[in-house]
């Protein structure tokens, strides 16, 4: 499976912005909704990516209140590092989810946006989330649901599929494949968290800039490597494709897209 740390180059890039406006930017809200629906002395974001939940956030948090933001790759947060200024109070580090460097009892609240799924062993993740939490902490975070559900997702695997001859990329089926909440919660139980909600959310996104979002579907992964790589065919070739599928698809007038992810909240006892 494809990780976080496949990220590079111009990767950051295009996700932040042919991704991030259609698949991210709803989701963020409600992630930071229910952040502060409780107060916040000093928080921590995992897998932030290029920040897009860190600036809502951010904006969202008391002045006073600590936010630190991380990502196992660096040129993702160099990319959200641009998106603040030097004197608000928000730091930044290369961390890995399922070995955190702070002591226990540090945090009142960690969140995660659509990082999970990449975690190669969710559940010492999930172990390492409540250590750090400070009793009556809060772990927030979001997880998309099948393919099915985001069928953007099912085009993104299969049009580019058509111009490899051997074994196609398989980067489309990591960040869909936990989307079943009852398999989030026994993972989440086994790591021993028992206070565990969680709500299923179902939007229609209106794609106003289709162009822009077929090139992030391509550009904004680690499978444009492997298209480079295959040097066979023109990664614009791929885009103008996969183009084509979503207006046939969703188009090709006032086009939306269904999404669906589902948001846990954790509390540590």
């Amino acid at each position: 499976m494809a990780d976080s740390s496949s990220f590079i180059g111009d990767i950051p890039r295009h996700y932040d912005e042919g991704l991030g406006p259609v698949l991210f930017e709803d989701y963020a809200d409600l992630l930071v909704a229910k952040c502060c629906a409780h107060p916040v002395a000093n928080a921590m974001e995992l897998a932030a990516g290029t920040g897009i939940v860190s600036r809502k956030l951010r904006d969202s948090l008391p002045a006073a209140a600590n936010l630190l933001v991380t990502d196992l790759n660096a040129p993702m947060l160099d990319v959200a590092k641009r998106k603040f200024s030097d004197d608000e109070n928000v730091d930044f580090s290369v961390v890995n989810a399922m070995a955190l460097p702070f002591e226990n009892a540090t945090f009142d609240l960690l969140l995660c946006q659509f990082g999970v799924m990449f975690f190669p062993d969710k559940v010492e993740a999930f172990r390492e989330a409540a250590r750090v939490l400070k009793p009556g902490g809060r772990y927030v975070f979001s997880v998309f649901s099948a393919m099915q559900e985001n069928p953007h997702s099912q085009l993104a695997l299969a049009i580019p599929a058509q111009f490899f001859p051997g074994e196609p990329p398989g980067f489309y089926k990591v960040p869909f494949h936990y989307g079943d909440p009852e398999k989030v919660r026994a993972d989440l139980a086994a790591a021993g968290w028992r206070d565990v909600i969680h709500e299923t959310s179902r939007l229609r996104k209106k794609l106003d800039d289709p162009e822009g979002f077929a090139k992030g579907l391509v550009y904004g992964n680690p499978m444009i490597e492997d298209i480079r790589a295959l040097g066979t065919v023109d990664p614009e070739t791929v885009v103008a494709a996969v183009l084509r599928g979503l207006w046939v698809t969703f188009g090709p007038a006032d086009m939306h897209l269904p999404l669906e992810a589902t948001i846990f909240t954790c509390m540590v006892d």
